[in-house]
């Protein structure tokens, strides 16, 4: 198996993990459940991380116009703003999240979805603030805790993001999202061996969703081996979204030029992959 360690990953490779992180860590803090829609809130059928394209649009059209009746709906406005995410649209899901926070400057959810919003903009430091304020030294969050964990590793401060996340883990025990950031963590420093043990340990939990394994697939994947990162990338997932899986691991290894190479010699030296 090729070693790759400490192999130079791309800076865009990188900067995607990181952006993956965050997204994973802050994904509990949403307030899309549909027993907390009412009245003229638009009811979202499944939280917005897991919503396909079109899904995506289609909510961002209803919610939007909800929005604009009433940009003060803490509900509302958060949907609004992590579909606006999903669609890259950082700087607007910002602008929305800033509304919101000033209608509700206390509600912690609010504060934590303007924190998220804040890291997608790339404002960290802000966003570590934001979400620290959220914070309550009586009842902690373990989902805030993993997400300044989060931020501060995009910060290139991993010794404190990693005390972080075992901060969580204290609270939470077993918690796949944190585990699975922990594990991203020590990608970012380039460590893919420790990275693939909390991604393993994090996709053996029950209650692990499919973007955990998705990690642990990249990380596979980065290390060179190939077919069992696309073996893990198309579990539990429909034929067309682990199409785009596989893709996504083969476009951050082409970044570098090493998936052919990397392919290659794992399965002895033979490069079946041009076939």
């Amino acid at each position: 198996m090729p070693a790759l360690a400490n192999i130079s990953i791309t800076t865009r490779i990188l900067q995607c993990t990181a952006t993956a992180l965050v997204a994973l860590t802050l994904a509990g803090c949403s307030t899309t459940k549909d027993r907390m829609t009412t009245g003229s809130v638009p009811t979202l059928n499944k939280p917005v991380e897991t919503m396909n394209d079109q899904e995506v649009r289609s909510a961002t059209d209803r919610v939007g116009q909800a929005y604009e009746k009433n940009p003060r709906d803490a509900v509302n406005g958060v949907n609004y703003a992590n579909l606006l995410r999903m669609q890259g649209r950082d700087a607007q899901a910002l602008a929305v999240m800033q509304q919101v926070a000033i209608a509700n400057p206390s509600d912690r959810s609010v504060l934590a979805a303007y924190g998220k919003a804040q890291a997608a903009a790339g404002q960290l430091q802000q966003a570590l603030d934001t979400i620290g304020r959220a914070q309550t030294s009586d009842r902690p969050d373990w989902k805030l805790v993993s997400a300044q964990g989060a931020i501060l590793d995009q910060l290139g401060r991993a010794s404190e993001a990693r005390q972080r996340y075992r901060d969580a883990l204290d609270i939470q025990p077993g918690e796949p999202s944190i585990l699975s950031n922990l594990g991203m963590s020590y990608v970012l420093t380039g460590d893919l061996r420790t990275a693939e043990t909390y991604l393993r340990q994090a996709a053996g939990q029950p209650n692990a969703d499919s973007r955990v394994r998705q990690n642990l697939a990249l990380v596979v994947g980065l290390q060179g081996r190939f077919p069992e990162a696309e073996q893990i990338a198309r579990r539990e997932l429909s034929p067309q979204q682990a199409d785009a899986n596989v893709a996504y691991i083969r476009s951050m290894m082409s970044q570098q030029n090493s998936w052919q190479k990397l392919a290659a010699k794992d399965v002895g030296g033979t490069d079946k992959s041009a076939n």
